[in-house]
């Protein structure tokens, strides 16, 4: 699955720092724009899984999963 999502990057001296508009918490920096965009996907990845693994642990075992494809 590919989603998209904004990436708010901004310069600050010689550090590139970015933020996720739709993933709150996920923020990315670096000497580039480049090394600052990977660090971002890398956070954006992170906290996804974390919220999944954590939503997940309450799911009762008769519930039903299902995939919901956007875009």
């Amino acid at each position: 699955m590919r989603n998209g999502f904004t990436a708010i990057v901004e310069q600050d001296g010689p550090w590139c720092i970015a933020y996720c508009a739709e993933v709150p918490g996920a923020n990315g920096q670096g000497a580039s724009g480049e090394e600052c965009l990977s660090s971002l996907r890398e956070a954006i990845t992170l906290v996804l899984e974390h919220r999944r693994e954590v939503s997940l642990r309450a799911v009762q075992p008769e519930a039903r999963q299902e995939l919901v494809v956007v875009g």
